[in-house]
């Protein structure tokens, strides 16, 4: 892990999506964080040492959807499935397939492998398995604020992490899409899909993988207007301290769906269609949702980190 000083940033973009607006000052105390994503290897250890079974090896309760067809009921997470050509890029359903026996050891299905990708992000991890890596190594997900504020590296007022210029086929900086969206990956960053990490420069904290390859789960709730709520209970010039995010969930778009916060893009990441490979950027995801771009790290505090290593005297 690497320290992460404590200070006041300011959180957003007034230049993006509107869920990142408005732009308002934040202050987030010191913090630990894993220099990279959870990888294949550290997450076999956690499964080894507890017998954690992930969401995407459990077959769904029929309680839990009523009106499903019994043979709609199996265990699977979400694959990305390359299209033969252009498709209506509104429509997620294709180039995302709901893969029967897809999760972390398989990635994409049955007989798929992770052989030889320890060093490889884990993914098709629910919020609730990443919740439970987390408490066995004693550490936390980290919240919103906290990501952002490590990922930024202290360039605050910079659009990308390593500077303004946009990721291009001769602009490689970070594990993501080249090409057009989502049938003509040229890959010229050498990857298709998630690289091993640490493939690209660190940003000034010396954390790998804040943009791209995987996205990453938050602790905080998803609300598009969070940020207002906070700019408007701090008020004019005020300051938000250690936000943790809302006590609940809303999406305008599935009202009746929760959705946690994931941050930092993908390899699926695109200027054609999802440029969220920015500091800024807010995606979100339901808590019971695996998908073979979606994994996550941890961060500890001090007084967390001091009481680890008293434990271990």
């Amino acid at each position: 892990m690497i320290w992460i000083p404590g200070g006041t940033f300011r959180m957003g973009s007034e230049k993006h999506y509107p869920e990142e607006r408005p732009v308002h000052r934040v202050t987030v105390d010191g913090f630990w964080m894993d220099r990279f994503p959870v990888t294949n290897a550290r997450f076999r250890a956690f499964v080894e040492a507890t017998g954690h079974v992930t969401f995407a090896e459990i077959i769904p309760n029929a309680a839990d959807y009523p009106g499903a067809l019994p043979e709609m009921l199996y265990a699977g997470s979400l694959v990305f499935t390359k299209a033969s050509g252009p498709v209506d890029l509104s429509s997620m359903a294709n180039w995302w397939q709901y893969q029967r026996g897809a999760y972390w050891r398989e990635p994409r299905g049955p007989g798929s492998t992770i052989d030889g990708l320890d060093d490889h992000p884990v993914v098709h991890v629910t919020f609730g398995d990443a919740e439970a890596f987390a408490r066995w190594e004693h550490k936390d997900l980290p919240t919103e604020a906290e990501w952002e504020f490590a990922c930024r590296g202290g360039e605050t007022g910079k659009r990308f992490t390593w500077g303004e210029d946009p990721p291009s086929e001769t602009n490689i900086v970070a594990n993501l899409w080249q090409g057009k969206f989502p049938y003509d990956n040229k890959a010229a960053d050498g990857f298709v899909l998630a690289a091993p990490v640490k493939s690209f420069a660190p940003n000034r904290y010396g954390l790998y993988d804040m943009i791209g390859n995987v996205w990453e789960w938050c602790g905080d709730w998803y609300r598009p207007d969070t940020y207002a709520t906070e700019a408007k209970e701090a008020g004019e010039g005020g300051l938000t301290v250690n936000p943790q995010g809302p006590e609940t969930s809303f999406d305008p778009g599935e009202p009746h769906a929760p959705k946690r916060i994931n941050r930092g893009g993908s390899f699926l990441c695109n200027a054609q269609y999802c440029a969220s490979y920015r500091p800024s950027a807010r995606m979100r995801t339901s808590p019971d949702t695996g998908q073979n771009h979606l994994g996550f790290r941890c961060v500890m505090t001090r007084g967390a980190w001091d009481r680890q290593r008293n434990a271990k005297k």
